[in-house]
C-alpha cells in the first residue's frame, strides 16, 4: 500500500483547508487503516464501518443503474460523515461539523481522494511481486505434460529431493537355490559321504 507518511500528509492539509474537518481517515476497501487524522475517534472501527457501508453502497448504485460508488454522505444532528472514492483500492472518510459548507467539503474531498488513490496506485505499482517457495522438489502430475522448464518427476527421490532408502532385504545374489535340488544331486552328496560298514569280529 502506500507511504503512510504521505496519506496523512494529505489529511493533514485537508483539515487545513477546511477548518470544520474534525477528522480524516483513509482506509482500504476491505477495511484497513491506511492513514487516520481522527482525535477521539477510533480508526480501526471507522475503517471497519466505512468498508460495510462502502458495499451497502455500491449494491445499491448498481441495483439502480447509478454506475460505479463515487460518494457517500451521512447527516446526523451534530454533523457529516462523507466518504469519497480514492481509487479503486481505497476510500477516504472525512468527519466534519454541522456548520461546514458541504459545497467545499465535496470539492476537498473528492481532490483529496484523488491523489490518495495516486499514492494507493503508484505504491501497488512499485511493489515487488511475492515470491513463492515451495518445500523441495515438486512431483510432477499425472499425465502428458511436456514443454520447456517441465522436469519429470525422479522416482527415486522424494518430495523433498532425498533418495529413497531400499528396503532391508536378504542378498541372495551369491546363495545356491536349494529348493529344488534334483534327486541326482541328493545321492551324488550321500555317495560322498557313505555310511561306515561294520567288520565282524574273529574268535581269539
Amino acid at each position: 500500500m502506500a507511504d503512510e507518511a504521505e496519506v496523512l500528509g494529505e489529511l493533514q492539509r485537508l483539515r487545513v483547508r477546511v477548518p470544520q474537518v474534525t477528522g480524516a481517515l483513509a482506509a482500504s476497501v476491505d477495511g484497513l487503516v491506511l492513514a487516520q487524522d481522527t482525535p477521539n475517534v477510533e480508526p480501526e472501527g471507522v475503517a471497519a464501518l466505512t468498508a460495510a457501508a462502502l458495499g451497502v453502497a455500491q449494491r445499491l448504485a448498481d441495483a439502480t443503474g447509478q454506475g460505479a460508488f463515487r460518494e457517500l454522505l451521512v447527516r446526523g444532528e451534530d454533523g457529516y460523515v462523507a466518504t469519497y472514492a480514492a481509487g479503486d483500492q481505497a476510500v477516504l472518510t472525512l468527519l466534519a461539523e454541522d456548520r461546514v459548507n458541504v459545497g467545499r467539503l465535496h470539492l476537498e474531498g473528492r481532490r483529496a481522494g484523488s491523489r490518495v488513490g495516486d499514492l494507493v496506485a503508484e505504491a501497488a505499482a512499485e511493489a515487488p511481486e511475492p515470491l513463492v517457495r515451495t518445500r523441495g522438489r515438486s512431483r510432477a502430475r499425472t499425465g502428458t505434460a511436456t514443454g520447456p522448464g517441465v522436469v519429470p518427476a525422479d522416482p527415486a527421490t522424494t518430495d523433498s529431493g532425498l533418495p529413497v532408502r531400499a528396503a532391508n532385504r536378504p542378498d541372495t545374489t551369491n546363495r545356491p537355490d536349494t529348493t529344488n535340488r534334483s534327486d541326482a544331486a541328493k545321492r551324488s552328496e550321500v555317495t560322498k559321504h557313505p555310511e561306515p560298514k561294520l567288520q565282524p569280529r574273529t574268535a581269539r
